[in-house]
């Protein structure tokens, strides 16, 4: 039987000693994401190539010890939560971070899964190339995780997730083995199993190639800034622009509260009287756009925006931008601590869910924030609070569980980008009967039939493999 002190030495060999960390500190530290959830890791690797990868996967493979792999740490939902009887071994790919070829004329790039989302898009640019999703994070998020969750983003409104621009893989499975998913060709061979490895949370393997969709730059690009009178009249107008023929590259929306807190940090014009403010982005040929930015300025007009701007200058732009990508950041002028949902439902269903969600929370003595992805419905309610107080923890979930019920019952989803990992999993029978849980799990079962691949993530608890996930403990909520 292999012990732990065993296994350490494997890895350390073949790795280096000084990229296996076992030091208390540092297991700590990778004991969470960045959400609220915590657990235990028993060893720390910083692999730098496909093979110390796959040497330390195998590794772990022949001593029976899970492990789950890990980017930069961004996500939400307890994804790269390290959780189980064992601690699992937590394989970091952050050292990974070389765009190893990049074709313009063919628009593909080759990128190790520690590639930063925006340093990616920074180097392709002078080809007038970019990497077209756009998380929040995405100053500190990696392709490899952004291939982990399907991440969307501001832009994904046209542009589409992760998945879109994604055109193979190289992943080393959980028993070792190195196999590339997917390929340039525009219809390879056999089942699209690339399809099924993004968005996987990690419970298929682990990527450590990713041959990238490029996207040309727009010629031109407009952002409009429209403040409202009421969160209601915002959310109306949103489904108003789509059903006047226009999908904007962005569709975004915040509250007051987010509002006020990011104009307090970015000092970048919004209007902080405002209930709720859409920044709608349209981009495209210069003759067009003039056009199309006349047609969103009067939808917005006709449905109640009290003023509509568009961005003077790229300066202003970039300034709008910061402050809707800071605003998760920004919210802790509130509150140190801030909990987020991820639901998606129809843009028809907007008005009335976004009422549910101010109810849920105020029932709950809970301050709330709105920022989200209006234009394809994608909700982040941000519920801002501080966790010394005394009760307030049960108070946040029990407000997440009704939202996320709220969300369902409209026809919506779990997740638009953050995915379920460990936050959500026992939600998942809200939205999937047995027979869709069972095909999961057999599909799961089919790259990782000893369940050591990032254990107890997405399915809930019983509805994997079954019995193997059905008594692992949980990550503990701060």
């Amino acid at each position: 039987m292999t012990t732990d002190g065993d296994l350490v030495a494997q890895l350390r060999a073949a790795l280096s000693p000084e990229r296996v960390r076992t030091d208390p500190m540092e297991l700590g530290l990778y004991a969470r994401d960045a959400s609220m959830l915590v657990g235990r890791a028993s060893v720390v690797c910083f692999p730098e190539s496909t093979e110390e990868v796959a040497a330390a996967v195998a590794a772990c493979a022949r001593a029976g010890r899970p492990f789950v792999a890990r980017g930069s740490g961004t996500g939400l939902a307890g994804g790269a939560t390290p959780v189980g009887d064992e601690p699992p071994v937590v394989i970091v790919t952050t050292k990974m971070n070389r765009i190893l070829d990049v074709d313009a004329d063919s628009r593909v790039a080759w990128v190790q899964p520690g590639v930063l989302n925006l340093d990616l898009s920074r180097a392709v640019a002078h080809f007038g190339l970019h990497f077209a999703p756009d998380p929040s994070s995405q100053q500190s998020c990696s392709v490899g995780g952004n291939v982990a969750n399907n991440s969307g983003g501001p832009h994904c409104l046209l542009y589409g997730v992760t998945n879109a621009h994604i055109l193979a893989v190289e992943v080393v499975l959980p028993d070792g083995q190195v196999v590339v998913l997917g390929g340039l060709d525009p219809e390879p061979d056999g089942l699209d199993l690339r399809g099924a490895f993004v968005g996987s949370e990690g419970t298929m393997g682990i990527a450590t190639r990713i041959a990238v969709r490029l996207t040309p730059l727009p010629p031109t690009v407009a952002t409009l800034l429209a403040d409202f009178p009421t969160m209601a009249d915002a959310a109306r107008a949103v489904t108003a622009v789509i059903a006047a023929g226009v999908v904007p590259a962005a569709l975004e929306m915040m509250d007051a509260t987010i509002v006020e807190v990011v104009e307090a940090f970015v000092h970048a014009g919004f209007p902080t009287d405002a209930a709720a403010v859409l920044l709608v982005e349209v981009d495209g040929l210069s003759g067009g756009l003039a056009v199309v930015t006349d047609v969103v300025t009067s939808v917005l007009a006709r449905h109640g925006a009290r003023a509509v701007r568009v961005a003077a200058d790229a300066a202003e732009r970039a300034a709008w931008w910061k402050g809707r990508k800071s605003a998760f950041g920004a919210v802790a002028r509130i509150a140190p601590n801030y909990y987020l949902h991820d639901c998606v439902v129809p843009r028809t269903h907007l008005v009335e869910v976004l009422e549910q969600v101010s109810r849920i929370c105020a029932e709950q003595d809970l301050t709330l924030g709105n920022v989200f992805h209006a234009g394809d419905g994608n909700l982040h309610p941000l519920i801002v609070f501080d966790a010394r107080v005394p009760g307030v923890l049960e108070r946040v979930h029990a407000a997440g569980a009704a939202i996320v019920e709220a969300c369902v019952a409209a026809g919506g989803s779990l997740s638009g980008e953050h995915g379920i990992g460990l936050e959500k999993r026992d939600a998942m029978p809200l939205v999937f009967g047995p027979a869709d849980l069972r095909a999961q799990a057999h599909l799961r079962d089919a790259f990782d039939p000893a369940g050591l691949c990032n254990p107890a993530k997405v399915l809930p608890r019983g509805g994997t493999r079954c019995a193997d996930v059905a008594d692992l403990p949980e990550g503990v909520w701060i």
